[in-house]
């Protein structure tokens, strides 16, 4: 069955690629590659494999890996700022760093974080490290992201940009079962479009998003 583009929903879905029991497909528009619905896992399988991540915060390199996104972030923050951590996970590093930086923190996971009261306020920036790809229903999250988000607020978000159409089948972010949407920076410039957002590229695999102060 022929879909929508979960991402930008200007368009049909085409077939993309084939690799064994899954399948991908590609919106011609914001040119993000989706793997069909019938592919995915269950919540509960999901969760599992979650529960299998060993992202320690006090883990040097872990943390050094999140300084991907934090170093570009804090540039455009000041201490004292309410930030939302949003797909925070089991062990909330970027929080903390972030926290250890002057800034107040809240957190929400569907799965670890459930508590829905830090998706009722407004923030001056929220973080989405290694979450975006796992997202089912992409607009829908940033629609409701727009809503968190006061104006002249950030949006930081880290996920691994595809690039490279012949090596998908072997790339080892597709080989996550649980990364159901990948997108290009061209994706990205569509969602900061849509949504009347600023798209910065700080750094590989990072977008900085800027919600203006106005609405034009």
């Amino acid at each position: 069955m022929v879909s929508r583009c979960p991402v930008c929903q200007q368009a049909e879905l085409s077939a993309f690629q084939t690799i064994r029991q899954y399948t991908y497909l590609r919106c011609p528009v914001c040119e993000a590659t989706v793997m069909a619905e019938g592919c995915r896992l269950s919540a509960d399988e999901e969760r599992g494999i979650y529960d299998c991540h060993e992202n320690d915060p006090a883990d040097p390199g872990y943390r050094r890996f999140l300084s991907k996104l934090l170093d570009p972030l804090l540039a455009e923050l000041e201490p004292g700022m309410r930030g939302l951590d949003f797909g925070c996970g089991p062990g909330p590093a970027l929080a903390d760093m972030l926290t250890a930086a002057g800034m107040s923190m809240s957190l929400y996971d569907p799965f670890f974080y459930p508590d829905t009261g830090a998706l009722s306020d407004t923030y001056d920036f929220i973080t989405c490290t290694e979450v975006v790809e796992h997202l089912h229903q992409p607009a829908r999250v940033f629609r409701q992201l727009d809503r968190l988000m006061k104006p002249g607020s950030w949006l930081g978000v880290m996920t691994c940009f595809q690039t490279d159409d012949d090596r998908f089948a072997n790339w080892h972010y597709r080989r996550d079962p649980t990364h159901v949407v990948f997108f290009r920076e061209k994706t990205l410039g569509i969602i900061a479009e849509q949504r009347g957002w600023q798209l910065s590229i700080p750094r590989k695999d990072v977008a900085l998003f800027r919600k203006p102060l106005t609405r034009l």
